[in-house]
């Protein structure tokens, strides 16, 4: 099978007109908002004039099936509120190409898919995370995002779209092919990066309350100032950290809410996201530890009432070896010396799918590494090398 560059790249432009943010080649597409759906509607007329039969399931991920077994590539449609054009869409379209290459060739099988919710507005690549049982299903309808919104509310937007569960009996495998969200490939010069593992992540929302006061008024020996205590808790738990840790850990308080958010009330209560990384999952939960034990020690010593939200997460995982092995030799073929074996700091889909089947992943170079963000972007020439090296791995595999 030969995929088209051409016809890939058109798609991928035409992907980004979908929630297109007006600032480069910026979107803003997150998971069930009007932009998301009409990008689904559009992906599923193309699965459908490619062959495929388009398929939602019950969180609204989108299918494009084969008969009978088939290895499955994709990733996700869905951004972030501020996001980049690339970041999951990137995979979805490469495998919807592949898998109308292969059609067009007559063979090898390959079916493709769009998951949603891959980028958490409810939680953790939550679409992919119930088809996998990585979340259990009978708590999906209690997931709320950070505006109070409840996944259901959300979901309904989709109307009748949606259908049943696949069976990923049906799938031999799963592809990802994705930018690398980070410097190495780009600063290296090298082309096609084969993922080793991906990192487990663990993420809860914290809060802590304290006391609405005046801000003119009330002494500071007085105050139960719930900004005060998370500047404290992040100052403390930095050093404990510190002993546990390696350079590749991280941890991140993204999302703070304040209440009541004023310029002369003293904070009465703060709600914070809080999540960490590392690829060993002794470590996760150490470091789980600490973040429990540091945030009751500050609400014990201020006065304050703490509340935990729910733990989400992903175990570490290893990439399959055997498709690992069909990416290497695809890559060593394609762009000969200018790639490697890397890990991945971030999360993606292919995490929960190796719960299910073999997994494998492959990177392409991120300019300055960045991600998340408008500025996101990666060279045509690297996009269609990616293509390439992902359709000769589904060939070795599949075929």
């Amino acid at each position: 099978m030969t995929p088209d560059p051409d016809r890939f790249l058109s798609d991928l432009h035409t992907l980004r007109s979908f929630g297109a943010a007006g600032v480069g080649k910026g979107v803003q597409r997150p998971a069930y908002t009007e932009a998301d759906i009409a990008a689904r509607d559009w992906l599923a007329e193309r699965m459908k004039e490619a062959g495929l039969a388009p398929q939602f399931d019950p969180m609204g991920s989108l299918f494009g099936l084969v008969e009978g077994p088939s290895l499955l590539i994709g990733s996700h449609s869905d951004s972030q509120p501020e996001g980049g054009w690339l970041d999951g869409a990137l995979g979805v379209i490469a495998g919807l190409e592949v898998a109308r290459a292969a059609k067009e060739a007559g063979g090898p099988p390959v079916s493709c898919v769009s998951f949603q919710d891959e980028e958490g507005r409810f939680g953790v690549t939550t679409g992919s995370a119930a088809w996998s049982g990585a979340l259990a299903r009978d708590k999906v309808d209690g997931l709320v995002d950070p505006q109070g919104v409840t996944l259901p509310e959300a979901r309904a937007a989709m109307g009748d779209r949606l259908g049943d569960w696949i069976d990923p009996a049906r799938f031999t495998g799963f592809l990802e092919m994705h930018i690398e969200q980070g410097p190495v490939l780009d600063t290296s010069g090298e082309a096609a990066g084969v993922v080793e593992a991906i990192v487990g992540i663990r993420d809860m929302v914290i809060s802590f309350e304290g006391q609405q006061n005046h801000a003119g008024t009330t002494p500071m020996d007085l105050r139960k100032d719930a900004f005060q205590a998370l500047g404290a808790f992040n100052s403390l738990l930095n050093d404990r950290l510190r002993n546990v840790v390696t350079p590749a850990t991280v941890w991140t308080i993204g999302h703070v809410s304040l209440h009541p958010n004023a310029h002369s009330i003293v904070p009465g209560r703060v709600k914070f996201s809080m999540q960490w990384r590392d690829g060993d999952p002794d470590r996760l939960d150490r470091m789980e530890a600490i973040v429990r034990e540091t945030a009751q020690e500050i609400a014990g010593d201020r006065g304050l009432a703490l509340e935990f939200g729910p733990m989400l997460g992903v175990a570490p995982v290893a990439m399959d070896a055997g498709f690992r092995g069909a990416l290497r030799e695809a890559a060593e073929e394609t762009v000969p010396g200018r790639w490697r074996e890397m890990p991945s700091g971030a999360l993606h889909d292919a995490s929960n799918m190796s719960r299910m089947m073999p997994a494998a992943m492959l990177f392409v170079p991120s300019i300055g590494g960045i991600s998340h963000d408008f500025a996101e972007d990666t060279d045509e020439a690297d996009l269609v090398r990616g293509l390439q090296v992902l359709a000769g791995a589904a060939a070795r595999i599949a075929g």
